[in-house]
Formats: structure tokens, C-alpha cells, sequence
């Protein structure tokens, strides 16, 4: 094992009590430990509220039978993701931009909001947890690409993001992706961001790990250079310590999230798009945005086109 960078031994104090304070919560985002201190995220009260199609029909879908039999939805989720999906260790409530998706798409498959069951999944066992049944869907900066559509169906695109770089705000040596060369960049184990790293970018030393939380971890305990995937994830973690934290360069990458499904289920893919279109166009997503990612100071982006490609 290579030897680990020596910490810097004059941080200020109270910048040593940002970052302890960060990664405590970081770390009960990640281990959901009861007592742990709250994550900070959006406002209840300042959520939308999504009317449910009680009278919506899908006996096309065997997945949405399934849910209708048992009397709600099962939806993966991140847990470590700040203003996009994140986990309460204390209530265990999950809130976000993407958790607000889920929500709005469960009302208009006519399950109420408040019955789903969220199951945090890590990137690296997507595909599997939609094959095997585990999920009804997921909502979690799900990149669609080609490879991932011959395992699973997507609806969407609901929101267009970019890859980016966070690192420490003393950084001076990093300005965007042809910087790493030698240096520790972080991502999640099975990313579409860390893939690109280990394609485009052969001289960067890549390490991966399960969440994204355990990356940001790294990076302010000196153990990494910087840590990488979208901007989305990224303006999150550099929103709760600006001090600490910045994110460098433009996005140097176009990363659609959708809404994954189980292969062959076109009824429910085809019927999520349409849910997106019409909460697009009735101002929910733009409401959910600027209630969740919105709190990073970045106004709403127009929503990318929904690719609405043929039945497997």
C-alpha cells in the first residue's frame, strides 16, 4: 500500500471544526447510525405537493401489478448525495431532486407519494437490483448510455448533467481533467464518471469506493487529490463546506439521468416519460429543483428532451 499524504498540521481551528463537523455527518449519511447529527437537506414544508392519478391503469406492466398487489412502490435510491438523494440517519426520511422524481412519478402511477419504500442501492449493483425484482425503479444520477440499456430500460432523460472535479479549496495544481496525471481521483465503484477516468485519463491513479461520501471523506483528509462525477453530486458536498471545498473547470462530459426500469417492461417505461412530460409541464419539476438543488445557488436548467426510443 502506498503511504498516505501526511495531514497539513496547522488548519485553522475553525476550519478543523467545518470539516469534522462534515464528515460526521458524511459519515452518518453513509453508515445511517441512530443519533447521529441530522443532514442538512431541503425543507419539508417547502416541498411540492403531487396530486395521484387514483384512477391509473398499467395491467400491461408486470412490474406495476406486482407494486399494485402489494399496495405500494419499491424504489432504489442514493443515500449520500446532497440535495439529490440523501438519508436522515435520525428519521431515516429520504429527500433530494431525485427522491422529489420518485415521488412524482409514483403519484402519477397512482400509488401515493408517502407509501413508497425507498432501498438505498450503490451504483455498482443498479442492474442487478432492477433484474432480480429488488426495485420497482430507480431514481439516483442514473446515466443513461447504451451499455447499460442492453441490462435495463430507461425512461427520460429528467435532468442533463456534466462530470467535474471537486478538490480542496487550497488547490492550485488542478484546473480540470488533463491535471491528474499521478494524483488519487475518487469515484464510486461502477460509475460512468470513474469509467471515464480510467478511459480518457490513463495517467490518473483512480480509486474507487462504494458512495460518494467516503470519496469526499478522502479528499479533505488529504488521502485523494480530488473527487469526481457529476456536478450535480458535486455542488452538494461543496455547498455544505465552501470554505474546504470548490469544484474546478467545466464539466468535461453530457450525463442524462434516467429513470431506470426492468428490461422489457416498456408499458411502465413509456408511461414514467409520459409522467415526466406532464409534471415538467405543469411547473413540479421546476418546483422540486428549486426546492432541492436549487438551495446550491444554481437556477433551474431547461430539462433536456425525453428520448422516448422504441420497445426492446
Amino acid at each position: 500500500m502506498r503511504p498516505l499524504r501526511p495531514l497539513r498540521p496547522c488548519r485553522p481551528a475553525r476550519t478543523r471544526r467545518t470539516v469534522a463537523a462534515l464528515l460526521l455527518a458524511l459519515l452518518a449519511a453513509a453508515c445511517g447510525k441512530e443519533g447521529s447529527p441530522p443532514v442538512k437537506g431541503p425543507e419539508i414544508d417547502k416541498l411540492p405537493v403531487y396530486k395521484v392519478d387514483t384512477g391509473f391503469r398499467l395491467p400491461e406492466s408486470g412490474t406495476w401489478r406486482k407494486a399494485k398487489s402489494r399496495g405500494h412502490l419499491v424504489v432504489g435510491a442514493k443515500e449520500d448525495q446532497p440535495y439529490l438523494g440523501e438519508k436522515d440517519p435520525a428519521t431515516g426520511r429520504y429527500s433530494g431532486f431525485d427522491i422529489e422524481i420518485a415521488r412524482m412519478m409514483s403519484a402519477s402511477l397512482g400509488f401515493d407519494p408517502k407509501t413508497i419504500r425507498f432501498r438505498t442501492i450503490a451504483s455498482a449493483n443498479r442492474e442487478t437490483a432492477l433484474q432480480n425484482g429488488q426495485i420497482d425503479y430507480y431514481v439516483g444520477t442514473y446515466t443513461i448510455n447504451d451499455l447499460r440499456k442492453r441490462q435495463v430500460g430507461f425512461a427520460g432523460p429528467y435532468y442533463l448533467a456534466g462530470q467535474s472535479l471537486l478538490v480542496r479549496k487550497d488547490e492550485k495544481n488542478i484546473h480540470g481533467p488533463d491535471d491528474l496525471a499521478g494524483k488519487k481521483v475518487c469515484s464510486a465503484a461502477g460509475s460512468t464518471p470513474l469509467q471515464r477516468i480510467q478511459n480518457d485519463y490513463p495517467d490518473a491513479d483512480p480509486v474507487a469506493y462504494d458512495t460518494y461520501s467516503v470519496c469526499v471523506d478522502n479528499l479533505l483528509t488529504l488521502q485523494v487529490a480530488a473527487v469526481t462525477t457529476d456536478d450535480t453530486i458535486l455542488l452538494g458536498y461543496a455547498a455544505k463546506v465552501p470554505e474546504d471545498l470548490k469544484i474546478v473547470g467545466r464539466p468535461f462530459s453530457e450525463e442524462p439521468y434516467g429513470i431506470g426500469v426492468p428490461k422489457g417492461d416498456n408499458a411502465l417505461r413509456f408511461a414514467l416519460d409520459d409522467a415526466i412530460a406532464a409534471h415538467e409541464k405543469n411547473g413540479d419539476w421546476k418546483r422540486a429543483y428549486e426546492a432541492t438543488l436549487g438551495l446550491s445557488g444554481v437556477p433551474a436548467p431547461k430539462p433536456p428532451p425525453i428520448d422516448r426510443y422504441p420497445a426492446d
